[in-house]
């Protein structure tokens, strides 16, 4: 997350939309039960009004069919549903107070971006001229009024995205739906969309569940991480915790820290296939132990004089660029990721093959309870 991201968040009070006078109370309280074939999900729910929280897991997890399960298009096989305290487990997909921003957008190609968004008010009994109202008042608050009578086709990609927020967002849901929304972006746009999203989340005074797998979409977004695995939730909570004490190799790849698992002792972790991390931290018990590549100091000889406590013989597996710094893939007494300079991996001659040294200092790693 940069720093300017950080900076642009607004603050917590939400605000209802144009037309709404929704009051700010219940919130959602779900578990979510859906047995396909051999795939088992059982995934937990809860958020207060004002919540954005984010499904974050690999292909496969589970994410989508829990999204799906809150809008109804997918029946529970278990478990319950319910958004503001009413039950929805029983309640048809279209009588339910839910909007979705699907991840290819869906806008009808034949309206134009008012008729889109007037599209949702209008099945719901509205009148013609209320529904365009509406969704006027809507395009105008996403910075989108000049493109009233623009079709799909004549949108850009983060217009689009817009334009699928603002008619998800006209029929006043209780809950928001994202799955993916920043998914079909270009990378310039998606930061341009992301800072807008964000803004609009913050003041949308209902529930929002946003479906992704990219970390910083959910880092950014996110009020509260769920992360799903296997169909199953393996960690939850705010999004500087999981960065700083990720439980699942998942995690750790996605926040980019090398993660590891053992016994500790005061100051030392014995893994459990062996090797030993000597830490900062004072411990007692089964633990983790994390640092970041950039931790990783690289030698092509046993080094001297080093006030490292952490040293390994490691053999280099790949290297791929990695921003603009090189990731090392390393095997040997600890597998493990290291960043490095161009400079430093050119003065180092690295290549698949070549055996290093790793250290990392106490200092750099931190450690935590399991």
């Amino acid at each position: 997350m940069t720093d300017t991201e950080k900076n642009e968040r607004p603050p917590a009070e939400k605000t209802p939309g144009p037309g709404t006078g929704v009051p700010a109370a219940g919130g959602l309280d779900a578990r979510l039960v859906v047995e396909r074939g051999a795939f088992r999900l059982d995934v937990t729910l809860s958020a207060a009004p004002g919540d954005v929280v984010a499904l974050l897991g690999p292909n496969g997890a589970g994410k989508t069919t829990a999204l799906r399960a809150l809008a109804g298009l997918v029946p529970l096989s278990g478990g319950h549903l319910r958004l503001d305290g009413v039950e929805l487990d029983r309640t048809p997909p279209e009588s339910r107070p839910v909007g979705v921003v699907f991840q290819d957008y869906l806008l009808f190609p034949h309206l134009t971006a008012l008729d889109n968004v007037a599209f949702g008010p209008r099945c719901r009994g509205a009148s013609r001229a209320r529904s365009r109202a509406q969704a006027a008042a809507w395009l105008e608050r996403l910075g989108l009024a000049a493109h009233a009578a623009a079709k799909p086709r004549r949108l850009s990609g983060g217009q689009a995205q817009r334009v699928a927020l603002a008619r998800a967002l006209a029929t006043h849901p209780r809950l928001l739906l994202l799955d993916e929304p920043l998914a079909a972006l270009d990378a310039r746009t998606r930061l341009d969309v992301r800072a807008q999203l964000r803004r609009h989340l913050a003041d949308f005074e209902a529930v929002a569940v946003l479906v992704t797998h990219d970390p910083l979409d959910a880092m950014v977004l996110a009020d509260h991480l769920v992360v799903v695995e296997d169909g199953h939730v393996v960690q939850e909570g705010a999004p500087s915790h999981i960065a700083r004490r990720p439980r699942t190799d998942y995690i750790a790849h996605l926040v980019g820290l090398n993660l590891y698992r053992g016994q500790a002792a005061g100051h030392t972790v014995r893994l459990d296939d062996g090797p030993v991390i000597t830490t900062a931290e004072d411990l007692t018990g089964p633990a983790f132990v994390a640092f970041p590549p950039s931790a990783v100091t690289l030698h092509r000889d046993r080094p001297t004089g080093t006030s490292a406590r952490n040293l390994w013989h490691c053999e280099v597996a790949g290297l791929e660029t990695h921003g603009d710094r090189i990731r090392a893939d390393l095997t040997g007494e600890l597998p493990l990721a290291a960043d490095l300079t161009t400079v430093a991996a050119a003065e180092l001659d690295l290549h698949p093959g070549a055996a290093v040294w790793a250290t990392v200092k106490a200092t750099q790693t931190h450690a935590y309870h399991d």
